[in-house]
């Protein structure tokens, strides 16, 4: 299965950006997040992590380290892994149990690249991450999931392609059935 999924380990490094703080963790959940990023695939979302681009304002109930950072990000042809499933990451809900317990994986969406080929990446990876953790498939939650605080609204229509007028739904269930399928291939 990791074969299908390509991973490449291209960490940023610990002490910068979204590593600069680092936080241990245990997960027990998976959020599956949309970059709506329509120019860029896994390297150049790997590469903008690297040099700090993407930031977002620190806040108290906010970021708490200036920075967004994920674990993962998936494309049509590779995954990309950029800060071990062990430290919290900055990709859900500022300080709640989305980013203190989840693992943040980023789907791409590049314009002309096969979203369907990206989707089934992550489910291969979203079912090995279950394994590997012990997370259960009710905890594969989308960004969704999540609500923000001080936000409007408080739940982010993330992944947008995977909901259903911007809830989840009918997508959802299959892109959970998709997780399970490889999930069951791994027994």
């Amino acid at each position: 299965m990791m074969r299908k999924v390509n991973l490449k380990v291209d960490m940023v490094p610990k002490g910068t950006h979204g590593r600069k703080v680092v936080r241990p963790m245990n997960p027990r959940y998976i959020t599956i997040h949309s970059t709506q990023n329509y120019t860029a695939g896994a390297e150049r979302h790997a590469l903008a992590l690297k040099r700090g681009a993407l930031r977002s304002g620190k806040r108290p109930g906010g970021n708490r380290i200036g920075y967004l950072i994920w674990h993962f990000t998936v494309d049509e042809k590779v995954a990309i892994q950029h800060m071990p499933t062990s430290e919290q990451g900055e990709h859900a809900d500022f300080s709640g149990p989305g980013n203190l317990y989840s693992i943040g994986i980023e789907m791409c969406e590049e314009r002309g690249s096969n979203l369907r080929s990206t989707i089934e990446r992550t489910a291969q990876l979203t079912a090995v991450l279950m394994k590997k953790k012990g997370i259960p498939l009710k905890n594969v939650v989308p960004h969704y999931h999540w609500p923000r605080g001080g936000k409007t609204p408080p739940n982010k229509n993330c992944p947008h392609f995977l909901l259903d007028n911007g809830k989840p739904g009918r997508k959802w269930k299959w892109f959970q059935g998709r997780v399970n399928y490889y999930y069951q291939s791994l027994e």
